[in-house]
């Protein structure tokens, strides 16, 4: 019950006021005692989804699951947490602790100053791909409790994009099985292609080296371990060299540098124009744009940015002039 109590807060989190959140927490006990039963039993509720779309950075349809389903999936994986993180590699970033896109991008950079070429690779459809038997039979190695199993075969089962493929997005059960779904390529690229630079975020994979025809050789290799043990396939492969910049997470990773992508920077000018717009026709108060904007200069601050954002923010003045008469201006250009 103690760990039910915590997957119901932490389910909770940013969404306190939700209706469905309310309503579970007005009978919380009976709530997690019926939760604890159809664990101990196996019939757990699941595919109960809501689904949205969303289009930024491009077109995901989002399936949100109910809030029952989402504190079950919060009592498994604090359980499971660690018997997924142990087998991880060092260079997988992805929804883990202590990872992340900024990582991530750091290590990208140390990977790029020491090797001359670069190979970017990813799935493609990556999350309505996914195998269902193949990822089960993964499941069925790394865990022996078989009541636990079950449970996770309905949750696979519970969606799908064409028979027997694909993992909802929005699912906290998904984050964990999209990346220990790859795990095995990811030794297989470590320990039987022997790459040293080598960066894995969720379906997005990168390899360094200095011999170009070494990566050649690396990405039919992968293709081939994809298609055969994933049943999944790649999309067109990026061999392109160090210096020339790779295109990852939403920047230019240079050597020694981060510039921003092309697409950032327009996902960054229509949010920004959206921000003001709301700002001046009154919708948004200040600090309602203030709390919008402030993720928006995060992103971009990690890049060699300044002269750029300030020209988005005052194009009317110069870098060094905040003397502005628009008070919304004034302030975000003091932020960025």
């Amino acid at each position: 019950m103690d760990n039910l109590r915590l997957a119901f807060w932490k389910a909770r989190k940013g969404k306190s006021y939700s209706g469905q959140v309310e309503r579970y927490r007005s009978h919380l006990e009976t709530n997690l005692v019926r939760l604890r039963g159809q664990i101990l039993s196996g019939a757990v509720e699941v595919g109960n989804y809501h689904f949205f779309k969303i289009f930024d950075p491009k077109e995901r349809q989002i399936c949100a699951p109910a809030f029952a389903e989402q504190v079950l999936h919060h009592a498994l994986m604090n359980l499971s947490h660690e018997y997924f993180e142990r087998v991880q590699i060092y260079d997988s970033y992805a929804c883990r602790k202590g990872k992340g896109t900024y990582a991530a991008l750091e290590r990208a950079k140390q990977f790029a100053r020491k090797n001359g070429w670069f190979l970017k690779l990813d799935i493609r459809k990556f999350f309505d791909s996914v195998h269902h038997s193949v990822l089960k039979n993964q499941l069925d190695r790394r865990f022996k409790d078989w009541e636990l199993l079950r449970i996770f075969e309905k949750i696979i089962d519970s969606y799908c994009t064409e028979p027997d493929r694909g993992l909802p997005i929005g699912n906290l059960t998904s984050q964990y099985f999209a990346n220990h779904f790859l795990n095995g390529l990811d030794n297989f690229v470590k320990n039987d292609l022997l790459v040293k630079g080598y960066i894995r975020y969720m379906d997005d994979l990168v390899l360094w080296h200095h011999d170009k025809a070494f990566l050649k050789d690396a990405c039919s290799k992968i293709g081939h371990y994809v298609e055969t043990e994933l049943c999944c396939a790649l999309k067109p492969p990026l061999l392109n060299q160090s210096a020339q910049g790779l295109t990852f997470l939403g920047y230019r990773v240079f050597p020694e540098r981060l510039l921003l992508a092309q697409r950032s920077k327009r996902r960054f000018v229509r949010k920004y124009r959206e921000i003001e717009e709301n700002y001046h026709a009154g919708v948004w108060d200040e600090t309602h744009c203030q709390r919008k904007v402030l993720p928006l200069l995060a992103f971009t601050q990690h890049a060699a940015a300044l002269a750029w954002r300030k020209k988005i923010i005052l194009p009317e003045h110069s870098s060094d002039d905040f003397d502005s008469s628009d008070k919304w201006s004034n302030k975000i250009g003091h932020l960025s």
